[in-house]
């Protein structure tokens, strides 16, 4: 087994480290989701924090790591009798972004289930993870179904398995971390709430700190047992000041002024729910345990805020977290009174390991650094500001035009792929699922994951005379088991295709158009698409942004469009094709549906409406599923969009129809149901 990196020799990243000490302190705080660019340490560190989690004692021979003194009652490897057990040292499982549901919950042999009645279960990740942390990279690229498993057993402390009538439950309780670069997609924000607290870290960038990060990973490269031995005694400090946190726990007074804080400061920020009261309680305790303190300070309900809210606060889709010290500050002040019982101790004490108060920079481990301050989350810059919340860019040459501010967004229409698709799971277009409603059923190919118990008694029963069946039991052998196929929804790439053009400037026309694109981005990430944008203006088309699950990177590049110029619309058809073309290689399940936003004029060139055509035809011709969104306005239309989506075999709808809500769309479906019903009739 390879030497982990020391948690106490890692540089910087003040709040990650107090974090993960905290949740090691008390696993209730409910686990910690790291945010941050790649090459910031995130991984190392969760890695590091395992050889600090104290060793646990488990039964001897139980799958499942019951304690010895007090196991499980509904353990499967049960039951245990009371008694003394073996050490081991906690666990750090990583669960990896492809893993199946049956690797993480577990597997019943559904086989031996039916024809036999016995419960043979095969633990899976959760039961592995079971007094020891739990760790998933790149947490936002799990599949949805996965993380809502994982999240309820973590908040419920056990993990159920429940196939055709067969039921398990085993103890699920881990401390929880989580890692994810925002670039490459967001969690969806009731997931973001289910973790406990949420670090934002960056790399330094000083250059002092920078260097002495460098040094330090080049001597554990070369050496590591000796760089580890280094920093033994550090790293036995920590350890034995987790220890003695964790028996201070339960003595820590969260005082009525305290309590008062924290609710004020959640109702403050607007945070949905009582989660975050819970988390900030909790996390306040365990800092307060950390400084060796018995009761809850001012500061700790502090830090605890910019710990457990950062993540919850009520915000557009597309607004960067974080928080507001200022107003904190305001808030904790105007409720900071003093409780009904006042401290007897005065100052609260401090007296503890590593000083009073849970500040980062002040409680960081004593060696686990030189002086380098760690990077800050106030100090990161936001990923991306809200609509209308950026300065407007002046014009960068001639004919360009600065670029418009978006209008607010709106709920959209259902744009979906025809057809069946089999890509990723999402919300959008119709697909064959691992989760959904069941649609049939077929043999396994494999391992049989979603038994259609109808269908495998159906094939079983003509051979039961045959097979010597005297009893009640079904004989059932493994040729008559069937494999349940189901339909669910699917995640597209929907790439957009934006004419940033003169003649789209006109009338403040760009306005409208950016708010419709921001609406189908909004669209996009509560449906969990990937998304592109690709512009034309002047003489060529440009890839904004590359398909990408960052829905928000792709309204901040949407932000800072400017318009003018000519309107080379060939070139923004045939770049999309080259787009497409590439991610085919890349993601040949996941079906593309091309949003082209234009008035559907073309200029520029020899022949630009005869370019146009030919290019629409080549998408339509691949069988691309495409939308036209009819930006032209005034009272004399050319009707050049619709033409557009005629040559693409897609649909063109204009921007007031492109609205959910809007009353020409309502007429339609008003239209359609009483055409429906005529034809019934007649």
């Amino acid at each position: 087994m390879s030497t982990p990196y020391p948690f106490t020799a890692l540089v910087g990243q003040d709040d990650l480290r107090l974090a993960l000490l905290l949740n090691a302190v008390s696993p209730a705080v409910g686990g910690v989701l790291v945010r941050g660019e790649k090459g910031t340490a995130k991984s190392t560190a969760v890695r590091a924090l395992s050889a600090l989690i104290p060793e646990v004692e488990v039964v001897a021979g139980c799958r499942f790591s019951c304690a010895p003194g007090a196991p499980d009652p509904a353990c499967p490897d049960g039951p245990h009798e009371t008694g003394p057990g073996t050490s081991r040292a906690a666990r750090m499982v990583e669960l990896p972004v492809g893993a199946s549901e049956d690797r993480l919950v577990g597997a019943l042999d559904i086989e031996r289930a039916l024809a036999e009645g016995v419960k043979a279960f095969e633990p899976g990740l959760l039961a592995d993870a079971h007094r020891g942390i739990l760790y998933v990279d790149e947490v936002n690229l799990l599949h949805d179904h996965l993380v809502d498993l994982l999240l309820d057993a973590a908040a419920m402390g056990a993990s159920y398995v429940e196939r055709e009538g067969v039921s398990v439950r085993h103890a699920a309780r881990f401390l929880l971390v989580g890692t994810m670069n925002p670039e490459e997609g967001e969690l969806r924000p009731q997931l973001l709430d289910r973790f406990g607290l949420t670090v934002e870290v960056a790399a330094s960038r000083e250059p002092d700190q920078r260097v002495e990060v460098v040094k330090r990973r080049l001597a554990y490269d070369d050496d590591p047992e000796g760089f580890a031995g280094k920093w033994e005694q550090e790293e036995s400090a920590v350890r034995a000041r987790i220890v003695a946190a964790r028996d201070l726990l339960p003595s820590v007074r969260l005082g009525d002024a305290a309590l008062r804080q924290i609710a004020a400061t959640c109702a403050a920020f607007e945070v949905d729910g009582m989660r975050a009261d819970i988390v900030m309680a909790r996390t306040a305790t365990a800092l307060a345990a950390w400084a060796g303190r018995t009761d809850v300070l001012a500061e700790d309900v502090r830090q605890a805020a910019l710990l457990a809210l950062p993540h919850r606060r009520r915000r557009n889709p597309f607004d960067a977290p974080g928080l507001d010290e200022d107003k904190l500050d305001d808030t904790l002040e105007e409720f900071g009174g003093q409780d009904d019982e006042p401290d007897p101790d005065g100052d609260g004490g401090g007296d503890g390991p590593g000083g009073g108060g849970g500040q980062p920079p002040q409680d960081a481990p004593e060696g686990s650094g030189p002086d380098a301050g760690g990077d800050q989350a106030a100090d990161i810059p936001a990923q991306g500001e809200p609509s209308g919340s950026g300065e407007q860019k002046a014009p960068a040459g001639g004919g360009e035009q600065a670029a418009a501010r978006a209008c607010e967004p709106f709920r959209t229409k259902m744009l979906s792929v025809p057809g069946l698709g089999e890509g990723a799971a999402g919300r959008r277009s119709r697909a064959r699922t691992e989760h959904g409603r069941t649609t049939g059923a077929r043999r396994p190919r494999g391992a049989l994951t979603k038994l259609h118990l109808a269908a495998t008694v159906q094939a079983a029963a003509p051979h039961q005379r045959a097979r010597g069946r005297s009893g009640p039991g079904l004989v059932v052998r493994r040729d008559d088991l069937r494999q349940a196929t189901r339909e669910g929804r699917e995640g597209n790439l929907v790439l957009f295709v934006v004419d940033a053009s003169g003649s789209m400037a006109a009338r403040q026309r760009m306005s409208a158009v950016k708010g419709a694109v921001l609406s189908l981005l909004l669209d996009a990430y509560q449906r969990r698409d990937k998304v592109g944008l690709v512009t034309f203006r002047g003489s060529s088309a440009d890839v904004a942004l590359p398909p990408t699950s960052s829905v928000d990177a792709a309204a901040v590049r949407l932000e800072s469009l400017p318009t003018g110029g000519r309107t080379p619309l060939s070139a923004g058809l045939l770049k999309a094709h080259d787009v497409l073309r590439v991610e085919r290689l890349r993601d040949p399940a996941r079906r593309p549906l091309v949003v082209v936003v234009t008035d559907g004029r073309a200029t520029g060139g020899p022949e630009p409406v005869a370019l146009a055509g030919r290019a629409a035809r080549l998408l339509a011709a691949e069988g691309t599923a495409s939308v036209v969104v009819d930006c032209e306005s005034g009272p004399v239309r050319l009707g050049l969009a619709g033409q557009l989506a005629g040559e693409l075999g897609g649909t063109a709808v204009t921007l007031d129809e492109l609205r959910a809500d809007s009353i020409a769309g309502l007429v339609k479906d008003v239209q359609g149901g009483l055409q429906a019903n005529s034809r019934r009739v007649a």
